[in-house]
């Protein structure tokens, strides 16, 4: 299970408002709050600063890794930012690229950096002509990519797939594509791994959580080993912990274990 960290992302208020006061306190504070919740890697994004990406991204990479030796993801919709990210990162672990998709653009601008950085990607199911609207279309896009990554010599075991959730609120069977299509490419490509921005799927209503924390066990059965999301949401970690367990995924239930002695249950 590969957990990415989603809060240092200026698309959020209080990360963009401490960004343009160049306020590294807290943006070293949420790093590292997010390490010490149980984040495996913390996405760094700050695609919405038009005009400003790479002078940011070079702050916000070099202000995190003062206070933190973890992993990450650099995630930018511009290859340029990406690049300033990723040579930034300091050795001894695999970089991750959020992200590339079967549109041809994006395509070739990233794959020069995957090759570069040696680094895990985020592959999103979207194609020139736009967005799946099945689970099988889903599988095609995702046995393009993969095949087509495998050719430029990037791995199945470095390869997350993005199944692209969309809010159930404009469809019913959203959800349900989405689970079907993680068991469709799972059967084709079992090494390849998956992530996904869950919080997607209860877009537009109410009790978000609940709709979200239901998910995470569907979409774990089904094959999901990983999310970006928000590791300090108590009850969402101890739901993927304790999902881990019932699955066999967790060896003498060591992990769920020691979410009980943090307190994730209280």
């Amino acid at each position: 299970m590969l957990l990415i960290g989603e809060l240092i992302n200026t698309s959020r208020k209080a990360i963009r408002e401490a960004v343009e006061a160049r306020n590294s306190g807290y943006i070293q504070q949420v790093a590292k709050e997010q390490e010490e919740a149980g984040a495996h890697y913390l996405d760094i994004n700050c695609g919405n600063m038009v005009g400003q990406e790479i002078e940011i991204m070079k702050w916000l990479v070099e202000t995190v890794q003062q206070v933190t030796d973890m992993p990450l993801c650099i995630d930018s919709p511009d290859a340029g930012a990406l690049r300033t990210g990723l040579s930034l990162l300091k050795p001894g672990y695999k970089p991750m690229i959020n992200s590339i998709s079967a549109e041809s653009k994006r395509y070739e601008a990233i794959v020069p950096l995957i090759k570069e950085f040696q680094a895990k990607i985020v592959a999103l199911c979207i194609e020139d002509a736009g967005m799946p609207a099945t689970a099988e279309d889903r599988l095609r896009i995702a046995v393009d990519l993969v095949q087509a990554l495998e050719k430029q010599g990037v791995v199945q075991d470095d390869i997350y797939l993005d199944p692209l959730i969309k809010p159930l609120s404009t469809n019913e069977n959203h959800g349900k594509e989405v689970l079907d299509a993680i068991r469709l490419i799972k059967e084709k490509f079992p090494a390849v791994h998956f992530t996904c921005g869950l919080s997607n799927i209860s877009y537009g209503l109410p009790n978000r959580p609940v709709l979200n924390r239901l998910f995470v066990v569907q979409t774990m059965t089904a094959g999901m080993d990983g999310y970006i999301l928000n590791p300090g949401d108590k009850a969402m970690m101890g739901i993927v912990y304790a999902s881990q367990a019932l699955l066999g995924q967790d060896k003498y239930c060591s992990k769920y274990l020691k979410a009980h002695r943090k307190g994730l249950y209280a």
